[in-house]
């Protein structure tokens, strides 16, 4: 008889030993499906002595069922979840459920049934429902589930069509191999600086070795294009890149150009993909047959069976960190998964994190840099528009200078581009009359009015509500005011401005699909729209030629609030929307609206002095004891009653570990007091580098005795403090 410990994938478990029935055979990495009591668990075979846990007498163990017909999970892939779960202080079964993220892959037939429309046919009997999901899935195709999310009508409602042979069923095979990238279909003539760069990149494909580096160049210096000749290589290897992206908005734009590269789209993976494209991705990436993976954070923790390369692409963005599970950095997980695969890793960015400056500084990474834009394109030039000198007009919020700019700009058929990282119309309504104020009942924060949806809206939770004709309150009648701006207001003050302007709003409520992303690319590039309004999820990624101007409306809005990284966030932020403009042959320029012309980032985004501004946050971050000279964690206790949580988290501070080397701060109510209908109270821990951080954290909480409906949440490395 031989044992096997396995890792299943409920945390609650732990490690389970088995037994191998006869004519099973394992190897460490084997996924199986073993029996629990009267059901199956789906489990890895782990190597053994690595997984803690008591061992079973041999005499009350239980056969494993089948061996699951996928690849084994490698060796690497088993040390970054065994290191992925150390340093976040995550269960090792919540890391291994996102390799194992698609269960259909697991295991079912290669074929599925798919349904869509039949061109023409009405059914017998027209209802608002029936009609509603025949304007809405012509051109679709999906599982019955998928479309009736696409439709809003119920599955019920597409069963009768189906019926009535309005939808007609469609065979498809899920496991069809996807098409294949030519390294050589186009080659793009490079600067002398992207071939000096791409040279270094090549040969450290080539080493089959693990080596970060560090692509710092400027926006519209063509680092896309530089990081494609490696990935050429590496197809001519016959290996696997993967390329992560910090947003979906941002996959669409990446297609074309990776298309117009290698001849063929890349292979896709994020969280709007059909299950049965995301069974079909998964298996070809565990088998070796997709060759380039382009996704979102999730993709770095699939099984690639021959991985060659890794890209982290605007590798500074925040959308990398995961803010709940498992909180892992994709970026810092990105280059731990290239230490234990043996690959190289590119960390692309023109406004590189801090901690990657300074691992580049220390040596630790290999800084490759672009200093100027392809093709003689010129930076922009910056200029500050002070709003205590050039205050907009009551009511509105674009100062007299900006709007001259925009007026300029449409009269010379080009573009111009607002920037202002608040979704919605505006970011808290009341009453004029009582003044009560419309707050989230599950969270502590206001509700956000979205006019082109006619709704309010929780940032945080989601609850969604239609916005009220009369106060909740006083009952008072059409007495309700925005306050304060959002995209949605800035648009309208554009529209008002400019009746005949075409003005397009970017926010991922307007782009929150591939497929709406793709539509406002063309529409950008075709020149149908004047003035773009958008938040964050414009400052990165794009390019439109003819678009000259950015206006920057509240750059001081970043600084807000109490988060540590508050200045560095606001000058990647406005660094990166900034260099939207003049990418093409035409100068740009960029004007920031502020009320602290003197505040240290709004004066180093002025003068375009990026060193300075790092250096001198360098030495603040030294100063503080923050990364990348200390380390900060977070654990965060919630629970729907309030005293049950303030009373846990005070008997935790009482049992507060006494260090030299380790500062703990609260307990506090959190910041976002109250998030989901959940009570949230916060511990902050700082320690120097010397402190063994997870042991600490882990030996504090292992002796605690929280109660059943309470939630521990730990976050290593936080980025957000709410």
């Amino acid at each position: 008889m031989k044992r096997v410990r396995l890792l299943v994938l409920n945390a609650a478990l732990g490690a389970l030993d088995y037994k191998l029935a006869t004519g099973i055979a394992v190897e460490a990495g084997s996924v199986v499906i073993a029996p629990l009591g009267p059901r199956t668990v789906i489990g890895v075979v782990w190597d053994e002595g690595r997984l803690p846990g008591t061992e079973v007498d041999a005499s009350k163990l239980r056969a494993l069922r089948e061996v699951v017909s996928v690849p084994p999970i490698s060796a690497p892939l088993r040390r970054l979840i065994e290191w992925t779960a150390e340093y976040y202080c995550a269960p090792l079964a919540s890391v291994a459920r996102m390799v194992l993220s698609s269960g259909g892959a697991l295991g079912g037939p290669t074929t599925t049934t798919e349904y869509r429309l039949v061109e023409g046919a009405v059914p017998e009997r027209m209802t608002p429902q029936r009609e509603t999901a025949i304007d809405l899935l012509k051109g679709e195709q999906g599982i019955l589930r998928e479309l009736a999310e696409i439709s809003g009508v119920s599955t019920g409602v597409l069963r009768g069509l189906v019926n009535q042979g309005v939808i007609e069923p469609v065979t498809v095979a899920i496991d069809r191999p996807y098409p294949a990238a030519n390294a050589d279909f186009h080659q793009p003539a490079l600067s002398d600086d992207q071939m000096r760069v791409a040279r270094t990149l090549v040969k450290a494909v080539e080493k089959r070795a693990f080596e970060p580096f560090l692509l710092d160049g400027v926006t519209g210096s063509g680092k896309t294009e530089t990081y494609f000749e490696p990935v050429a290589e590496a197809l001519r290897m016959g290996r696997q890149v993967l390329v992560l992206l910090p947003e979906i908005a941002l996959t669409e734009n990446f297609l074309t150009r990776f298309e117009q590269r290698f001849g063929a789209a890349p292979v896709q993976w994020h969280s709007s993909l059909k299950s049965s494209e995301r069974r079909r991705a998964w298996r070809a990436i565990s088998e070796g047959s997709a060759q380039v993976i382009v996704g979102a954070r999730s993709a770095l923790f699939l099984p690639y069976a021959n991985l060659g390369l890794i890209v982290v692409d605007e590798a500074h963005e925040i959308s990398f960190k995961q803010d709940d599970g498992v909180r892992y950095n994709a970026r810092d997980v990105s280059v731990m998964r290239a230490r234990f695969e043996k690959v190289p890793v590119v960390l692309a960015s023109a406004t590189p994190a801090l901690e990657s400056l300074h691992m580049a500084n220390s040596g630790t990474y290999t800084k490759l840099e672009l200093p100027s834009r392809f093709g003689g394109a010129q930076l922009p030039k910056i200029k500050l528009i002070d709003l205590t000198l050039h205050k907009p007009g009551a009511g509105r919020w674009l100062a007299q200078p900006l709007v001259e700019g925009i007026e300029v700009r449409l009269e010379a058929g080009e573009q111009s581009l607002l920037f202002l990282n608040r979704r919605g119309y505006a970011p808290l309504t009341l009453c004029r009359n009582c003044g009560h104020r419309f707050q989230c009942p599950n969270c502590s924060a206001w509700l956000v009015e979205h006019r082109l949806s006619r709704r309010l809206s929780c940032h945080h939770c989601g609850l969604e509500g239609p916005v009220p004709e009369s106060c909740p309150e006083c009952g008072e009648a059409d007495c309700l005011v925005a306050c304060g701006p959002g995209v949605e207001r800035i648009a309208d003050e554009v529209g008002e401005l400019f009746p005949d302007a075409r003005v397009e709003v970017a926010t991922s409520d307007t782009l929150g699909s591939p497929e709406r992303a793709a539509e406002f690319i063309a529409k950008a590039e075709a020149k149908a729209i004047d003035v773009i309004v958008g938040t964050q999820l414009v400052t990165k990624g794009f390019h439109f030629p003819e678009l000259t101007l950015v206006g920057v409306v509240d750059a001081d809005l970043g600084l807000e609030g109490g988060d540590l990284r508050a200045a560095e966030r606001t000058y990647q932020q406005v660094a990166q929307v900034a260099g939207r403009a003049g990418r093409g042959s035409k100068p740009g320029e960029v004007l920031i609206q502020t009320r602290h012309p003197e505040a240290a980032v709004i004066a180093a985004l002025a003068d375009g002095d990026r060193d300075g501004f790092y250096e001198a946050e360098t030495e603040a971050r030294r100063d503080a004891g923050a990364p990348p000279f200390g380390r900060w964690a977070a654990i965060i206790l919630s629970s729907e009653d309030e005293r049950e949580v303030r009373d846990s988290a005070t008997r935790m501070g009482h049992s507060r570990p006494q260090l030299d080397d380790v500062m703990i701060l609260g307990p506090a109510p959190a910041p976002m007091a109250l998030l989901r209908n959940r009570y949230r109270y916060r511990f902050l821990i700082n320690a120097r580098r010397s402190a063994n951080l997870q042991a600490v954290l882990r030996d504090w909480l292992d002796v605690q005795d929280f109660p059943p409906g309470m939630r521990v949440g730990v976050d290593v490395d936080p980025y957000s403090f709410v």
